[in-house]
């Protein structure tokens, strides 16, 4: 793989951190943080980088390495098997250049970040995660 693992992992940190977020739902509630106990820190807003980050770091990544990038979220989905990991690297390089982006591909799957990690665990790749 050319993608680094640790790369792989710090997207994987930073897709839990956006997964956990809920819209806001007392956007002008006027709490104060220490005397809600800062339940709003799970909720996105404006000036929540987290998303921004993920799309930063996917888009520095060279082209093999956000093929593989999305590569691991088929394997980890079992959209492919470990064994068809070229293929799935083929697959993924196509939909790149056919312009359905590994951002939007990645952002937009549910639990992208297990998925990832998941990718990981069936290719047998070790990896420092806790589980979620």
């Amino acid at each position: 793989m050319d993608i680094a693992v640790d790369t792989v992992t710090e997207i994987i940190l930073r897709l839990r951190a956006v997964d956990v977020k809920e819209g806001p739902t007392d956007p002008d509630s006027g709490s104060n943080p220490i005397d809600d106990g800062a339940t709003d820190v799970l909720m996105s807003g404006t000036d929540d980088a987290t998303e921004e980050e993920v799309r930063s770091m996917i888009g520095a990544l060279n082209d093999d390495q956000r093929a593989e990038l999305l590569a691991l979220l088929y394997v980890g989905r079992g959209d492919m098997e470990p064994e068809e990991w070229d293929e799935a690297v083929r697959f993924a390089r196509e939909r790149e250049a056919a312009g359905e982006g590994a951002v939007r591909s990645i952002l937009g799957s549910p639990i992208a970040g297990d998925l990832l990690d998941e990718g990981l665990a069936n290719l047998g790749i070790a990896r420092g995660l806790p589980q979620a």
